[in-house]
């Protein structure tokens, strides 16, 4: 075997045979022993690429419960490249009829709450109750770097390895309400796969959770026993989006302070106006380490979707939703579109520096921008 002696870059110009480096030529063959040596002249081997699926192949392996289907159906409709868009809504399209059977519950609270643990149990429990869950985990994602650590799937490792459970982590990708953009598609997939219970983990970071609210049937409010003044603990209005307060963590030395804390907020909701027309909003106590109280609040879900539907408010909110939808997408698209047009982008950096350096107020520089947006929209 051939060796060859010699200084590494990084060593002084002075130094002697103490930073000589040994390198010594590989193995013949592949690694581990595997056979694997190229040929001379011979072609690199190329990896075989995954076959792109049409839209018949997306539909009917989503409807016959292919899990890999499923994986490559989301990642299609969360997709932001335009030639996977068009293909995305028509999957869309055809899976529609075979969605809206699920009950779809938001669960939002700070960080270290316990989201992810109450999550797990929660989903545990629906399985041994023969339900299908699909977990929708949104993780944060860096302002500076839009990356995100995508651990959900580790901190519900139990969870994740049950057939009858599915969890999908998806960045937030900086979108306001923490859950991301193509979070409701994702979500019509799922129950098309025939999930019948839809867990939506959102970011919990102080963001508006308004988002959360028109996109779930039951939006759930995490909170903490213990940790300061529990009034002032957490604003006002998010406590008018849930439709129940579940404090986590009532277990050994906190669940007194649970239980008082539980009966606090029970007196201050009284004073709210509900969340959802015919429901009243109660806090209710849980251990996402013992299970103890998760059966109970599945039990008020549960509560909540027969009283719902018989009131005919299920129903008027889901299609409230929908229409919201369609106007949060045009929206987006207008938004996109301005920042995207070529007359914007020429004058943009110069009317930036105006506003900056104070030669351009903000409300001029605002109709700067627009107008020339207009101008080129109406010819």
């Amino acid at each position: 075997m051939s060796e060859i002696k010699q200084k590494p870059d990084w060593a002084p110009a002075n130094a002697g045979a103490e930073f000589t480096t040994q390198i010594m030529a590989g193995v013949e063959g592949g690694h581990d022993g595997l056979p694997g040596g190229r040929r001379e002249g011979a072609a690199r081997p190329v990896t075989p690429k995954r076959r792109r699926l049409s839209v018949d192949e997306y539909v009917q392996g989503v409807l016959a419960g292919d899990r890999n289907v499923l994986a490559q159906a989301i990642t299609l409709v969360e997709s932001n490249a335009p030639a996977h868009g068009a293909m995305a809504q028509e999957v869309l399209r055809q899976l529609l009829p075979h969605t809206g059977n699920s009950i779809r519950v938001g669960i939002t609270g700070v960080p270290g709450v316990g989201k992810s643990t109450t999550i797990e149990a929660l989903g545990m429990y629906l399985c041994e109750q023969g339900h299908q869950v699909a977990v929708l985990a949104v993780d944060p994602s860096s302002t500076v770097t839009r990356g995100s650590i995508l651990g959900d799937k580790t901190r519900m490792e139990q969870l994740s390895r049950d057939p009858r459970a599915f969890i999908r982590p998806s960045p937030s990708s900086g979108t306001l309400g923490g859950v991301t953009r193509k979070s409701r598609e994702t979500m019509l997939v799922c129950e098309a796969f025939g999930f019948d219970a839809i867990l939506v983990e959102t970011v919990g970071v102080g963001q508006s959770e308004t988002t959360v609210r028109s996109m779930v049937d039951f939006f759930l409010l995490l909170m903490l026993a213990g940790a300061g003044d529990e009034l002032q603990g957490i604003k006002k209005g998010i406590m008018e989006l849930a439709d129940a307060l579940l404090i986590n963590k009532a277990d050994g030395d906190n669940k007194l302070r649970a239980r008082a804390a539980k009966a606090e907020y029970n007196r201050a909701l009284h004073y709210l106006a509900p969340a959802t027309e015919g429901w009243q909003t109660r806090a209710f106590t849980c251990s996402a380490l013992t299970n103890e109280g998760i059966d109970e609040i599945w039990r008020v879900i549960e509560d909540f979707r027969q009283k719902t539907q018989a009131s005919g408010v299920f129903e008027k909110r889901r299609r409230k939703q929908t229409l919201e939808w369609v106007y949060a997408m045009v929206e987006e698209h207008l938004l996109r579109s301005f920042f995207e047009h070529a007359g914007v982008k020429h004058i943009r950096a110069d009317v930036e520096r105006a506003v900056i350096e104070g030669q351009m107020p903000p409300t001029v520089a605002a109709q700067e921008l627009i107008g020339k947006y207009e101008d080129s929209a109406t010819h």
